[in-house]
């Protein structure tokens, strides 16, 4: 064996020698005599070598040989022909067998222009030499590809009319005739080319070469195919081809290769037909063409006769493809694509969308565009940008600032002192000294924690019931709307909850002991070893342990009002009739009417149903719940909507509780998306089974429901509802169309209605049709949520993730270019999902994602407001200003009271740094506030970390900086029309009164010198998954611009990474790879650049939290939900905690073992030891938090933070086609990178 082996090496020797050697011999002969017989005779020899032996290809290819320049000076000096053959036959063979890399490595030494050079002196040969030709092509056509500025060149020496004539003069010989097309296809990818061949006749030449079904010369059929779809991809040449009946005559072609190659083995000619039919169609004319030859029906017959066979899917999907863009464009069926509701806003701004629209008279809003996509004059330039590398770069980095003076944060006062002066009363706790107030001790003591645990800590993690929390904005004049933390005041209970029965008032008092009782002070260290550590065991993030919590079944029915008689009624519900009438008083407001025919069915099932809930109960926590149905009802009469809502959606009147059991990504199933497009096209084809009844309008007031039964009933008419029409296409099919937002005429993403009248066992398919963006995690294993009341009558009262066959595409309907921010040929989206309802006439609400209404987060801040331990957290809910429909913009201060009224204890409490948090500035995006609450649940929380927290810091939270946006169910804006995240800069205190204030405080304290430490605005994210951050940082936006960062002298603190990283470690859900600390300039009025660049914080963060699920860590393959999105709040709190210790470990006094101790709570449910001992210095995530130097080696997506509408769509939109599982990655998520 070894014997042989070295015989084989000494062999590869021999043969490397040998080449080499060649190659010098043939260098010597070049340089010295050009003997013919002596180049011939070498170049034979090597090309015997380089086809017999793979290591010879490789080695004459190798970084450093010199081989190639060698051949191509021979071939370039020398008139031999058998030598030029030789080194043509050899060029062949080097980039056949290599791949892209050799014949870019050709490329690279000039072997484009050397060859274009030679087929310039073959071509005046009379005749032309025909093998040397083919050759040429040959090579030509296998490099072309690879050279960047090969159209140019080949136009430059003339090439395009030589390999056209010798095509036009040998028709019949196809042995010449196929090199020459593969180099025409090659050609004809530059623009210019194509249009240059196209006049001297390439198109009429390729339908000579192109015909009916023949088994021969079908390579010659494939290649012709091909070059003809990429010259049509020219306009100028696609019109030639309309010109001339040609759509016609490629559909004939393509019905005869369909009927007669029924054993399918000339697929690739078929789907080059099919190519060819594409690139014309991309005309205007051409689909009128391809429409008037039947070519609708006639391509939908031929797929769904393929669709039987799974290797034709490409031409199943290449069919659908053009019958979706020969669709006929429709306008949208309303009235107006403007808002169903009107808003006068105090003062009409002077430019913008919105001075647009009130200037615009009403006919033009929506006007049926059937051109090109970004096609206005067919202008092809000759002196088109050669280099796409260069173009594609521009493109790419345009939108990142690249001005360092820009880039540097540059303190701007803005207002005045004077001025800012009016939010002096929204900061008492800078000037009190809480005399008079009811505080832990009266004597000044050691900043330390003294007492015992006693009974459990209950702590917000992905266990927890969640009930939700939001975040908007609101006008005004920053007023005060409740009281300080006196102990009086922090025992008032609110008003609606005054009179409740005794039941509800053991559950208040409940409440008020989990989350603060007077009598408790927070724990010293030796305490944590016994009790808190059997507390701690009861504890875990997804699930709880399978003992029951006592008392739930009871308290569901006195948290939701829910008497006992309602899961037996059989026609009538008197829950529904106590709640529509004796219950609310003054302005009427009521629940929808509940057909309960369904109830009674299930009557049997009531013991299943209590058993159900006992079962659920094992999943959730001891803790207390916040919803408060009466509570809500109280809360809604007060709330203002532009169309005076009066009905209040039974989810939001009964709550939500998430459900015992996970939800997984749902997995898209092979084909659906052609399949509900085939469906859509079937309407073209078959126009009378279409039903094309209005069901639900919102802008026909004197509409009137259908009542046959079997037609499903719709309602959006309730606070954060959104629909405003559904046809009956279908006996089961509905099309739907979402509202604009109010003063807008698009952003339709958010909805939220009300189903009634369904049957059960049957699958109906909703199609929400005039989405705007032109992509969906829809597409990526995202569900709607749906709510059923029979299951909330059941106790089981939760949003869940609903729907089979859920894609998201293109559709026929035109958008505007009015809408489309001027640009013509654009289209909405459609999303559809099919639905079995479980329950006969049941009443089931769906919803975008988990809904959160202004009003739930009212409820929410009165409870915890009632429920606080007044001497031991300090806690203010004031109004930050009224928002322009005349809701109240809360605004909260949360921290820890001060231990006496002493000076120490004053002076530590006024020093504390403050945090400043907002969300829901874009109504949509309700997860925002589902992180909220998991904020302020944790900061009132009674547990030792929180208490820490509340000692370390000064909360400033504005929940919802949207309010109008969110009561009236917008998506992005408010109701002036504009996306209020786009306002910072210069934000209008008429127009804009929520960002006026918020950032009035954020100036007053930079004012005051009391700047916050960190700045956070909760956001939500409909394209990506995971939970991630945006910053601001000069350096890494510098160096995404591939500029030499080290230049710009440019010194920057690295502490803006510290919080995301600290993140990625304790929060499941956290992606680290998904951040970017980049600065657009399509970002720079948002309030994280702003409050970044002119406040002056360097910690200044968009935390954005996906709609749809995680990629990564402990959550992987599962769709997010409210248990989730409460933990990332309360971690978000933790990382804060971690952050003090890094950035003032010297100021922090607290016992380690306490520092600590938050690590164990969150990361595990298993406490193994809490040693009081352990030095800070040695806590095992020190490691994580080094202030480095970033490797910037991730990829930074800069297309969406928080989704912005101003996205470029992709070229090929990814609603296209039906994405591989390769793809499918690729798109969500990002291969897995490494922290510095």
């Amino acid at each position: 064996m070894s014997k042989l082996k070295v015989a084989s090496e000494k062999s590869s020797v021999t043969n490397n020698s040998r080449i080499v050697g060649l190659l010098a011999q043939l260098e010597k002969v070049n340089a010295e005599s050009a003997d013919a017989d002596a180049t011939r005779y070498v170049t034979s020899k090597i090309l015997h070598l380089v086809q017999s032996q793979e290591k010879t290809r490789r080695e004459m290819t190798a970084k450093g040989s010199t081989g190639m320049e060698v051949l191509l000076t021979t071939l370039e000096n020398m008139k031999d022909l058998q030598t030029a053959l030789n080194i043509l036959n050899i060029l062949v063979e080097l980039v056949s067998a290599g791949g892209g890399r050799r014949a870019s490595f050709l490329v690279g030494k000039g072997g484009s222009q050397i060859l274009l050079q030679l087929l310039t002196n073959a071509s005046k040969e009379s005749p032309p030499n025909e093998e040397l030709m083919i050759q040429i092509h040959s090579v030509l056509a296998k490099i072309g590809p690879k050279d960047k500025k090969f159209g140019v060149k080949a136009r430059i020496n003339g090439a395009l009319n030589i390999t056209l004539n010798l095509v036009k003069q040998n028709l019949q010989n196809h042995r010449l005739v196929l090199p020459c097309l593969q180099l025409l296809r090659v050609y004809s990818a530059n623009s210019v080319n194509s249009v240059s061949l196209g006049k001297n006749g390439v198109v009429e030449l390729m339908f000579k070469i192109i015909g009916p079904f023949s088994k021969k010369n079908s390579s010659v059929m494939k290649v012709a195919l091909d070059t003809l779809a990429a010259l049509l991809k020219s306009k100028t040449n696609a019109r030639r081809a309309v010109d001339r009946g040609y759509v016609q005559v490629l559909l004939t072609i393509y019905v005869d290769w369909h009927r007669h190659d029924s054993r399918h083995r000339n697929m690739l000619v078929r789907k080059g037909i099919l190519q060819s039919l594409k690139s014309v169609t991309n005309i205007k004319l051409g689909r009128k063409a391809f429409i008037d030859a039947n070519g609708m029906k006639i391509l939908y017959n031929t797929s769904q006769e393929c669709l039987a066979v799974r290797t034709l899917d490409p031409l199943v999907n290449t069919s659908s493809l053009i019958m979706r863009k020969c669709f006929p464009k429709n306008r949208l069926p309303l009235p107006t694509i403007k808002s169903s509701f009107h808003f006068q806003l105090p003062v009409i701004p002077v430019t913008g969308p919105v001075a647009q629209l009130y200037s615009l008279p009403p006919e033009v809003d929506d006007v049926v565009d059937e051109s090109d996509d970004n096609d206005d004059i067919d202008i092809e330039a000759e002196n088109e940008t050669e280099n796409e590398d260069d173009l594609d770069q521009n493109f790419k980095n345009d939108d990142i600032e690249t001005d360092i003076n820009k880039l540097k944060p540059q303190q701007e006062p803005g207002r005045t002192i004077e001025e800012l002066k009016m939010y002096e009363h929204l900061f008492p706790e800078l000037v009190d000294d809480f005399q008079g107030y009811d505080l832990i001790s009266k004597e000044p003591k050691p900043f330390l924690f003294e007492g015992k645990v006693r009974g459990p800590i209950v702590v917000p993690t992905a266990g927890e019931e969640a009930s939700g929390s939001s975040g908007s904005s609101r006008r005004g004049g920053a007023a005060k709307e409740s009281a300080s933390p006196r102990g009086e005041e922090g025992d008032r209970k609110p008003a609606a909850t005054a009179g409740a029965k005794e039941d509800r008032k053991g559950s208040e008092r409940a409440l008020q002991q989990q989350l603060g009782d007077p009598s408790r002070t927070a724990p010293s260290a030796p305490g944590f070893n016994s009790d808190l550590v059997k507390a701690l065991d009861r504890i875990t993030l997804q699930n709880m342990p399978s003992e029951t919590a006592p008392g739930l079944t009871a308290g569901m029915k006195k948290d939701y009002n829910l008497p006992l008689t309602v899961l037996s009624c059989a026609k009538v519900c008197p829950h529904v009739s106590s709640c529509g009438n004796s219950l609310f008083e003054g302005r009427a407001v009521q629940l929808g009417k509940l057909c309960c025919t369904g109830v009674g069915a299930e009557d049997d099932e009531d013991t299943e149903s209590n058993s159900s809930v006992d079962q659920a109960s094992a999943e959730l926590p001891e803790g207390p719940t916040l919803h408060d149905a009466e509570l809500y009802i109280e809360v809604v009469k007060s709330t203002k909507s532009v169309p005076q809502y009066s009905e209040v959606a039974y989810p939001d009147y009964f709550g939500h509780i998430p459900p015992p059991f996970k939800e997984p990504i749902l997995e898209r199933p092979y084909g659906v998306q052609r399949t509900k497009i085939a469906q859509d096209i079937e309407r073209l084809i078959h126009q009378s089974d279409i039903i094309d009844r209005v069901v639900y309008d919102l802008d026909n007031p004197n509409y009137t429901i259908p009542e046959e039964g079997e037609i499903l009933k719709f309602n959006s008419k309730f606070e954060s509802g959104n629909l405003r029409k559904v046809i009956q296409i279908r006996k089961n099919e509905y099309d739907l169309i979402l509202n604009s937002d109010i003063n807008s005429n698009h952003y339709h993403q958010w909805f939220y209605f009300e189903v009634s009248g369904m049957r059960p066992g049957v699958a109906y398919r909703f199609n929400i049709i005039n989405c705007e963006k032109s992509n969906s995690q829809f597409n990526y294993g995202m569900q709607p949520l749906m709510y059923s009341v029979q299951e909330a009558l059941n106790a089981r009262p939760s949003w869940i993730r609903m729907g089979t066959d859920i894609c998201y595409y293109k559709n026929h309907f035109s958008r505007s270019s009015v809408a489309a921010g001027g640009q013509k040929g654009k289209s909405y989206y459609t999303i559809t999902f099919t639905v079995n309802f479980p329950h006969k006439d049941d009443v089931c609400y769906f919803a975008y994602h988990y809904p959160y209404t202004y009003s739930t987060l009212q409820m929410h801040l009165q409870k915890l407001e009632s429920a606080h331990n007044p001497q031991q957290i300090y806690f203010r809910k004031d109004v930050l200003c009224e928002t322009l429909s005349g809701n109240t913009c809360p605004l909260l201060t949360i921290t820890a009271m001060p231990e006496s009224n002493y000076y120490e204890h004053i002076c530590q409490f006024r020093n504390r740094p403050y945090i400043f948090l907002s969300a829901r500035v874009h109504p949509g995006e309700t997860n925002a506030s589902w992180v909220m609450k998991g904020t302020l649940e944790y900061l009132m929380s009674n547990n030792p970390t929180a208490q820490s927290l509340r000692e370390s810091y000064i909360f400033k939270i504005v929940p919802m900086l949207n309010p109008d946006g969110v009561i009236n169910g917008n998506h992005r804006c408010s109701l002036s029309g504009e996306d209020l995240n786009r306002q910072w800069q210069s934000p209008n205190p008429d127009l804009h009164p929520t960002i006026y204030h918020a950032k009035g405080l954020l100036q007053y304290l930079a004012a005051v010198k009391r700047l916050p430490l960190v700045y956070c605005d909760y956001h939500g994210h409909s394209r990506k998954k995971n939970v991630f951050m945006y910053g601001c940082s000069i350096k890494e936006t510098v160096w995404h611009t591939h500029e030499n960062a080290s230049s710009c002298d440019v010194v920057e603190d690295t502490g803006y990474r510290t919080l995301p990283k600290i993140l990625s470690h304790i929060a499941p859900a956290f992606c680290m790879s998904s951040c970017s600390f980049v600065v657009e300039k399509s970002k720079e009025s948002t309030a994280r650049v702003v409050v970044w660049r002119e406040i002056g914080v360097q910690r200044s963060y968009t935390m954005e939290s996906t709609l749809c699920g995680c990629d990564q860590g402990k959550y992987k393959g599962l769709q997010i939900g409210t248990r989730e999105l409460e933990e990332m709040g309360a971690k978000f709190c933790v990382g804060l905690l971690r952050l003090k210790r890094l950035t003032s470990p010297l100021e922090y006094n607290l016992p380690s073992s306490l520092l600590d101790f938050e690590n164990d709570l969150i990361e595990s449910s298993k406490v193994t030891s809490l040693a009081c001992s352990v030095c800070f210095d040695h806590s095992p995530t020190t490691y994580v938090l080094e202030e480095d130097e970033p490797r910037f080696l991730e990829e930074v997506d800069y297309s969406a933070e928080s989704n912005d509408e101003l996205d470029n769509e992709l070229t090929e939109n990814v609603g296209d086609y039906e994405p591989s599982a390769q793809e499918e990655v690729l798109s969500d998520s990002e291969p897995p990178r490494y922290l510095p």
